[in-house]
């Protein structure tokens, strides 16, 4: 019976080619990762500001006035909850747009979040 004395395993070479190679797929990857992530998050400050406007406009055909505050919406159940601005991940940093006939309350909603969007286009012009 020979007994074998060769130990079995990686040498270093194979296991820096492995990590070069992994390195480049990573390169490749992430930064696409990091754009889709930007850019889901501007579909949902698309959604979350097309359901406040329409929030809005719902209580003022019902009420015959704007909402005086974007709680209230959610007080008289036009919102379940006042959404999260996902840019700046809060929901305290909208900027509320006033009726422009000289009334009080809220006639329109942007956001707070500072900067551009993908587009080119300040988030707060959204």
């Amino acid at each position: 019976m020979r007994f074998m004395n060769s130990r079995r395993g990686f040498t270093l070479i194979e296991l820096l080619v492995v990590l070069a190679i992994v390195a480049t797929l990573l390169t490749l990857a992430v930064p696409r990762y990091f754009q889709h992530v930007e850019r889901s998050k501007e579909a949902v400050l698309r959604e979350n500001l097309a359901t406040m406007r329409d929030a809005i406009d719902q209580y003022h055909a019902d009420v015959g006035t704007w909402p005086p505050t974007l709680e209230s919406l959610a007080e008289k159940r036009y919102l379940r909850v006042l959404p999260s601005d996902p840019i700046t991940e809060r929901s305290d940093t909208w900027q509320i747009v006033p009726p422009p006939d000289g009334e009080t309350g809220v006639y329109d909603i942007q956001s707070g979040a500072e900067g551009t969007g993908l587009n080119g286009q300040a988030y707060a012009d959204w």
